[in-house]
């Protein structure tokens, strides 16, 4: 599962690459999604891609985790 392959340690210190402030990211299954913008970033084979032109919107990430409120 995911959620294991991330160190918490780690997640601590990453950051939103799309925002100034640098908000903090939570995980959501496959994603890391910022607290701040709301976009997600997959993480592959237990890697975060915090690429901002790999982000994906709240919408798209919510549909790939398919939560309803997408």
């Amino acid at each position: 599962m995911t959620e294991k392959m991330i160190d918490e340690k780690l997640l601590e210190i990453l950051g939103c690459p799309r925002c100034e402030s640098r908000p903090a990211l939570e995980l959501r299954g496959e994603f890391l999604v910022c607290t701040e913008c709301r976009y997600g970033y997959r993480i592959v084979e237990g890697i975060p891609h915090l690429l901002v032109e790999e982000a994906v919107s709240e919408t798209e990430w919510k549909k790939e985790l398919g939560e309803r409120d997408a």
